[in-house]
């Protein structure tokens, strides 16, 4: 995965870009995203959205950039702008924010702000992803509705991940953290999870991604032994650092909770490594992915995303 391209995909529906009118919602979801030196501005653009008769039916929206200073210029008045249109986009049950390329900011770049106020706007959200972590807060927030949430950064402030932790979502189900490398601001330590791992939060989690992070192997030590393991049936440790030794802790184990899946695409493992673990996980019916293996003499081992 690389952040090259636009979402072509969102919520289970085809992203196509908001030119002047809105139309067939059970297909789409809309973009709006303010081209480089346009004469429109990214509010004007959604306003116009708003101003569209089936407003009120829009159940997913994409934003995009939202400025030429993309790297100086936060995301608050975008939050202030959606606030806003809460009794208009009345069945609005997904959000991305921030379907920003490489050729238009670098991940680590986008200035992102304090994202609480969509969800208290809106309690019917299903599905919240956001990309970029500057600036990013959650606060410790309440929402029933929410089963997606996604955050995709090259390097996550702790402070974002303790705010997630420390909030109530009772219906989550899906938990995608890029948790990045200290290169680009990462500084979450293993036991910054210990909530999550002790299965204290979300009690309806079924998916884990701790993807994009140079703390693989690390998280895999302590994810064998974790309470969460018995809840979750997909773990994804992708885009990250796994090497051999991460792949011997899962091959290790005798038992690896309720999982049914391990992604582990974009890796550093080796080629004897992998085909013990592959054996293994036939063995415990466990699907695997590990497409993309990265060189695992590269002494340089990163996360697929950094810039």
């Amino acid at each position: 995965m690389s952040f090259s391209e636009h979402r072509f995909s969102f919520a289970g529906k085809k992203v196509i870009e908001f030119k002047d009118k809105l139309f067939d919602l059970e297909k789409y979801a809309f973009r709006v995203r303010r081209e480089y030196e346009a004469e429109t501005s990214w509010l004007e653009m959604f306003t116009n959205l708003l101003e569209q008769p089936e407003a009120a039916n829009l159940e997913a929206l994409v934003i995009g950039a939202w400025s030429d200073e993309q790297f100086d210029d936060d995301s608050q008045p975008i939050i202030e702008a959606l606030v806003a249109a809460k009794d208009t986009l009345k069945n609005l049950k997904a959000i991305f924010l921030g379907d920003i390329v490489g050729e238009e900011c670098e991940v680590s770049w986008i200035h992102q702000s304090d994202v609480s106020p969509i969800f208290h706007a809106y309690p019917n959200l299903e599905v919240f992803a956001v990309r970029g972590s500057e600036g990013l807060q959650f606060g410790n927030t309440s929402h029933s509705s929410l089963r997606h949430l996604t955050v995709q950064s090259g390097g996550l402030d702790v402070g974002v991940v303790r705010d997630i932790l420390g909030s109530d979502f009772p219906n989550l189900e899906h938990l995608d953290l890029y948790l990045g490398t200290d290169n680009y601001g990462a500084n979450t330590a293993v036991d910054d999870l210990a909530p999550l791992f002790r299965g204290e939060v979300f009690p309806k989690l079924t998916y884990l991604g701790l993807r994009n992070s140079d703390l693989s192997d690390a998280l895999a030590a302590v994810l064998v032994n974790a309470p969460i393991l018995e809840r979750i049936k997909t773990l994804d440790l992708s885009l990250g650092t796994l090497s051999d030794e991460g792949a011997k802790i899962f091959s290790s184990k005798e038992k690896l909770g309720s999982l049914e899946k391990l992604d582990l695409h974009y890796h550093y493992v080796g080629e004897e490594a992998l085909r013990e673990l592959k054996a293994h996980l036939r063995k415990l019916k466990i699907k695997i992915d590990a497409a993309d293996a990265q060189d695992p003499d590269d002494d340089w081992r990163s996360p697929q995303i950094g810039e």
